[in-house]
């Protein structure tokens, strides 16, 4: 009689096998199943932006209207979304097709920052306020093999750009922002004009609005910018604005620039050595790692030692860059991210990686992403997990809470994230099911 004690050793590895055989089965997705691709939207839903109709207008009379979705919610698209952008108050979906529609609109339209929408009782009029996802035309000369590779939103204008037709602009133009001239009193509300930009040295591969200028990346790694200057984020010398699309030398004169970022009035550059270029607002300590002066006007080169980057993320107040490495770094005014003695450094600090889930049982997380909004930002892991911190606008961060977020809080999203886009008091994401 061998007694308790023998009981208690180790299960054998036929014990083992026996167990898990017997254990039950909780997922029942097929071994096919294919994975879908999803939109998710979250923050102020009042004007339009989450494309969400009952939101704003309740569809049943015991429904009350839903101003702030304070977490994620599923929007139904047509397409699979593969570019989105936040603007104040108006969201743009772009899809990767050969369809007709390409791009979507929803949410503040007063400037026809979302082309014209044609209202239904009055063909004449456009509508302001763009409740659901509505399909903009493009003036397309190939509408069947055209494909739109990217949208970006400013304050009140919008950037599309093509693979083959260069960049769309729409909105409003007051400074020069969509590129073309100024004309004085035009009226943008219920405005038909979608202007075409083609002149830059080789194809366009990267756009991006600030709140009212715009800036373009070429094939080349060449730099252009047009718009509102006063704080010198045109970074073409001087503080006037410029209503054509023009090259930026300076410090990246001569460098090849992979990517460049912008939301509120200053400009960061990432060259493919890994370099960091900033100009525009230093107000708030942006760029003051090399000058004293609040407004730079031309590309300058910021000396960080904190290896090369590869990513910058440049919101209205404050920066982060993601380093090859996998590592966050925050600089500027704001929350950072590091906890809420952290307000203002002009040197960038490094959020620990813990705060992004890595540890000594999953050591391969690491950062992929950095994105930004005006006072919040984002970081996506190479797990497909979405991290956010920063002011809790309306609802914008998708945690479910109204407080702002000091360091890094996962958002619950049913999937892997595989991008997001982030506004002044809203968020889009775009999401691939399990």
């Amino acid at each position: 009689r061998r007694g308790l004690a023998g009981a208690a050793g180790p299960p054998s590895t036929r014990q083992l096998r026996e167990a898990e055989e017997a254990a039950p089965v909780f997922q029942y997705a097929g071994k096919a199943a294919k994975r879908k691709d999803r939109v998710f939207v979250w923050g102020f839903s009042y004007s339009g932006a989450l494309g969400v109709p009952s939101f704003v207008k309740p569809d049943a009379s015991w429904k009350k209207p839903r101003r702030i979705q304070p977490t994620p919610y599923r929007l139904e698209t047509e397409e699979k979304i593969s570019s989105a952008a936040c603007g104040y108050g108006f969201t743009l979906l772009a899809s990767n097709t050969r369809d007709i529609t390409k791009v979507w609109g929803m949410g503040l339209n007063k400037d026809s920052q979302l082309g014209f929408q044609r209202s239904r009782r009055d063909q004449t009029k456009g509508y302001e306020y763009v409740l659901e996802p509505s399909p903009i035309p493009l003036p397309l000369e190939k509408p069947q093999q055209t494909r739109v590779l990217q949208v970006s939103c400013g304050r009140a204008h919008s950037l599309v750009l093509t693979d083959s037709e260069g960049v769309f602009t729409m909105g409003n133009n007051s400074y020069g922002q969509c590129g073309r001239k100024v004309v004085e009193d035009e009226i943008y509300s219920g405005s038909h004009l979608i202007h075409q930009l083609k002149e830059f040295d080789s194809r366009v591969v990267q756009v991006v609005c600030g709140q009212d200028h715009s800036l373009f990346r070429t094939k080349k790694g060449t730099v252009y910018a047009c718009g509102w200057g006063a704080d010198g984020q045109t970074g073409l010398g001087h503080y006037n604005i410029t209503s054509v699309p023009t090259k930026l030398h300076g410090d990246i004169a001569g460098v090849n620039i992979i990517q460049v970022s912008s939301y509120g009035d200053c400009c960061l550059a990432v060259s493919d050595e890994g370099d960091v270029f900033g100009w525009g607002n230093s107000e708030y300590l942006q760029l003051a790692s090399v000058t004293e002066t609040t407004q730079v006007n031309v590309p300058r080169h910021l000396p960080f030692k904190i290896g090369k980057v590869k990513e910058a993320a440049c919101g209205g107040t404050g920066n982060a860059v993601l380093t090859e490495e996998g590592n966050v770094f925050v600089w500027g005014y704001g929350i950072l991210g590091k906890g809420p003695n952290l307000i203002e450094t002009a040197v960038p600090e490094m959020i620990p990686p813990s705060l992004f889930g890595w540890s000594d049982f999953s050591p391969d997380t690491r950062v992929a992403h950095v994105r930004c909004g005006l006072s919040q930002f984002a970081a996506l892991t190479n797990r497909g997990e979405l991290f956010v911190w920063g002011k809790n606008l309306r609802g914008c961060l998708g945690t479910g809470r109204m407080e702002d977020q000091y360091f890094p809080w996962r958002v619950t999203v049913p999937g892997e994230v595989v991008d997001v886009a982030c506004g002044v008091d809203h968020m889009v994401s775009m999401v691939r099911s399990f």
